[in-house]
């Protein structure tokens, strides 16, 4: 079974962090020993560094007592092999097994988050070494790429459940550090955040979590600049032309009032569901400062306009460069489907996106106060 790393970008330099030095007690009894000793360690994926040694006796009985720069995750070393460890200050762990396979065989006791993350690894370890037999099947044999996907999709599932499972069992524990690695934190940001927060809530004082949260602020701050829509934001400005097709307006041109910027098209069904909902509140709120800002994603100005009218879209503010999704304002807001909607306030600030139904009316009347 291949070796557990915590992840070589996780186990830092310990002069990036403060660090609080800890007393630990890790000792018990291994069998099948091929070394004269055990250490604490911590794996860089290609490499140890010890921090505590202590030999073994004939009968493979050891203990070690040691100062460790801080609270973070370890592993006990055994020649080439080793078994994970989670140390706090004052951990008393003992550990039994076979040190020829310890990280498949192997008892602890003392430390149940300990005990929870290496049961967890040996699913992950079951299921990585699938995954890398079957893509080298494929690699080896590309004709066989259909049948081996179809094949791995039980196993796939399996793993996933397991995973849900563990998950679910050890909220908020230091034991879920195994399932970062799993985890694409650029396509599946809340999972990464998820984890990373119940990490960060029972095992602050660790190194690995500390830059986990670095980690996690730095791509919250990227993703929140990259996204020109999110809540809180100024709307981002654009002129567009009008349905006569010769003037134009600026949807700054509306500051001071609410503004529901709707994204719709005349041959979208679900927009032309919803806009009855739409004509309903504005008619209740337009004295009250509400209007609605239509950008339509219609490439024929007949059945835009045919629509408006059928519709009975009454606010004055509609406009398209009539270029359906390379329409540049729907690019400009990141439109991937509609209906979509951009709620705004009276200083062009987003309030919120995609309101639409009972979410749309129970904010208007959160905002005019009836």
């Amino acid at each position: 079974m291949r070796s557990f790393s915590l992840f070589i970008q996780l186990i830092i330099s310990t002069a990036l962090f403060a660090q609080a030095p800890i007393k630990v007690s890790v000792s018990g009894e291994l069998f099948n020993v091929n070394a004269d000793s055990v250490s604490i360690a911590q794996f860089y994926g290609t490499h140890y560094v010890d921090f505590a040694k202590a030999k073994l006796s004939k009968k493979g009985v050891f203990e070690i007592n040691a100062n460790l720069p801080a609270a973070d995750y370890y592993v006990l070393k055994v020649g080439t092999n080793h078994v994970n460890l989670i140390l706090r200050n004052n951990s008393n762990i003992k550990v039994y097994g076979d040190a020829s396979k310890i990280a498949e065989f192997s008892n602890i006791v003392g430390s149940d988050e300990t005990a929870n993350m290496n049961n967890f690894i040996k699913v992950l370890s079951v299921w990585n070494a699938k995954r890398d037999s079957a893509v080298r099947i494929m690699q080896a044999t590309p004709e066989k790429q259909e049948e081996i996907n179809n094949s791995m999709q039980g196993a796939y599932s399996n793993f996933q459940r397991d995973l849900q499972a563990f998950a679910s069992q050890n909220q908020n524990s230091a034991a879920l550090m195994p399932i970062i690695s799993v985890i694409d934190k650029e396509n599946d940001f809340a999972s990464f955040e998820s984890i990373v927060s119940q990490l960060n809530v029972s095992f602050p004082e660790s190194n690995s979590v500390k830059e986990l949260m670095r980690q996690l602020t730095q791509l919250k701050a990227q993703k929140e600049a990259a996204n020109l829509i999110a809540p809180g934001k100024v709307a981002p400005d654009f002129e567009e032309l009008k349905l006569d097709g010769k003037t134009t307006m600026k949807l700054s041109d509306l500051r001071g009032k609410i503004v529901l910027l709707d994204f719709w098209a005349s041959w979208c069904g679900p927009c032309r569901k919803e806009n009855p909902n739409v004509v309903r509140l504005y008619e209740k709120y337009k004295n009250d400062g509400f209007t609605v800002m239509s950008v339509s994603l219609d490439k024929d100005k007949n059945a835009w306009e045919a629509a408006i009218q059928k519709d009975n879209l009454t606010w004055p503010n509609h406009v398209s460069d009539l270029k359906q999704w390379q329409s540049k304002v729907g690019q400009l807001y990141q439109v991937k489907g509609i209906p979509f909607t951009a709620l705004l306030d009276k200083e062009g600030k987003i309030i919120q996106t995609n309101l639409r139904g009972e979410a749309l009316e129970q904010e208007l009347k959160r905002q005019f106060g009836h």
